[in-house]
Parts: structure tokens; sequence; C-alpha cells
């Protein structure tokens, strides 16, 4: 075994699901059903006051955990229905938007359909700011396509953002990968400074999310504050090599070429993050 087999037999799959049957029972396999499941299973901590709900620390480090398998062990604790049976407020695990998306890509891929969490920036949050953002493409096979989906976008969101689009099936640029949204920056056609969220933004967020996106492609989804590899230093401290393996990146997460991306990340090992955080 290769050095590179060696490092993708040992790194995890954030989104692969082992067991839990007793959660699983009755999922459906219509994605907007199985939308409405997760909603009533995982609440967003940053719309959590909005839903009348009070996080204490505890439950707020829910966010942390990384995989599927720790998330689906900690909502069994808190409730141990099956997941089509929906929670009350207090009983749903605390999560953010790549949560939403990572559950929803492990519980399609359960059921055999073809299914990926997406890291880039969503024009619908903020006017005038790419936010930074995760959202869940799904396979068509009658329509030949991946269809994009906000898997948070519950009423009470869709209500207070007015929403002028369908979050189960959105039109192309009111989510922007994060390959395109690096090529927009590298082109001079968007401001780095205008893609993040709080205070964090720039360059070096844009980079964070490429890289985050191009190991979704590969299903190693990272958490939303990982950094790793080339992270490290900043990019316009980078030199060309680290700009042009960027651009790079950017042009395969642009055509969600999941080939090339794991090609790419065999072949440069700064971007594989550590095998043990899985």
């Amino acid at each position: 075994m290769t050095m590179e087999q060696e490092w993708f037999a040992g790194a995890g799959c954030a989104s692969q699901i082992h067991g839990a049957d007793d959660l699983l029972a009755g999922l459906p396999a219509d994605p907007a059903e199985l939308v409405k499941v997760v909603q009533g299973c995982v609440v967003h901590i940053f719309w959590a006051q909005r839903y009348g709900l009070n996080l204490t620390e505890e439950r707020q480090a829910e966010v942390s955990l990384r995989t599927v398998e720790r998330k689906l062990t900690r909502l069994r604790e808190l409730d141990p229905r099956p997941m089509t049976e929906a929670r009350p407020l207090e009983n749903k695990l605390v999560c953010n938007c790549r949560d939403f998306s990572l559950l929803m890509a492990a519980l399609l891929r359960h059921q055999g359909i073809p299914a990926r969490a997406r890291c880039g920036f969503a024009t619908y949050f903020v006017q005038n700011h790419y936010e930074d953002h995760w959202v869940v493409e799904v396979w068509n096979a009658e329509q030949a396509r991946w269809v994009m989906m906000d898997a948070q976008m519950d009423a009470l969101q869709r209500e207070a953002l007015k929403l002028p689009f369908n979050p189960l099936d959105m039109p192309p640029g009111v989510f922007i990968t994060a390959g395109p949204a690096w090529q927009m920056c590298r082109r001079g056609q968007a401001d780095p400074d205008a893609f993040g969220i709080f205070e964090y933004k720039g360059w070096d967020f844009v980079r964070g999310n490429l890289l985050r996106d191009l190991l979704s492609l590969v299903k190693m989804e990272t958490l939303p504050w990982d950094v790793w590899g080339p992270m490290h230093t900043p990019f316009l401290e980078s030199g060309p090599e680290a700009a042009a393996l960027a651009d790079e990146a950017a042009d395969i997460c642009a055509r969600s070429d999941t080939a090339a991306a794991r090609c790419l990340v065999e072949d440069h090992p700064l971007l594989r993050p550590p095998a043990e955080w899985w």
C-alpha cells in the first residue's frame, strides 16, 4: 500500500453511517420529505433563540461533533425515537449549516441516493455580502442533474429572510460554491472582503472554504473552523506555487470533478487534514 493509499484508508468520511437502524427506521427517500425529517431533529445554533431556545454551553458544544455517527449517538441520548418522529425543541441536536448539509448527504447516501455537501457562500443572508454557508446537492436521476438544496431553510427562516426562491431547488447564483467564489476574487470580479462571516473574511477565508469544498467532493467533510496545511500561511504571503495550487483546486470545484479532486488531494499531502480528526 502506498503512502497515499494508506492515508486515504485511515482518513474518515464524516458522512458515513454504520448501524443506527433504530434511528433510521422508516426514513423517506424523497429529498423534500427528508429535509422535514432533518429539520424535525436538529436546530441551528444561530437561530435557536428565534425559536425560543436558550442554549447552555454544553448544548452549544454539539456543533463540534465532527461525524454523523457521533451526531446520531448524541441525538439518541437526547431522544431515542426514530428520526421520523420530530423532537420537541429542547431535544433537538444543536447544529450549524454544515451539519444540516452533512446529515442530509449522509441519510440520502444511506438510502442509495447520490448526495454531497458543498461549502461556499450564500447571497441571501446579508445584502451585498457572500455569507459563509453550506448546502447539499442531490442527484436527480430522472432529470439527470444535481439539485442544490438548503436543508436549513425551514418556514421560520424562509419567512425571516424573505426568500424569493425555492430552497429545495435553488437557482444558479444564490449560492456560490467556493471554487467559483475564489475565481471571482482572482479575476477582480469581487472583493475578497465581501466573503465571510462576522469579522472573518478576505483571501484566507475564501481559500479556507475552497479547501473545505475540495475535501467535501471526496467525502471528507471538515468542520467550518478547521485549519490545516496551506491555511497556516496567509495567502498573500504564500507565493506563486500556492496560488497556482489554489487556482487548480478552484477549477476542480467549479466543475464538481470528484475524480480530479481525489487526484489533487492524493498528489498534494498538504491539502489533507490530519487523519486522526476522524
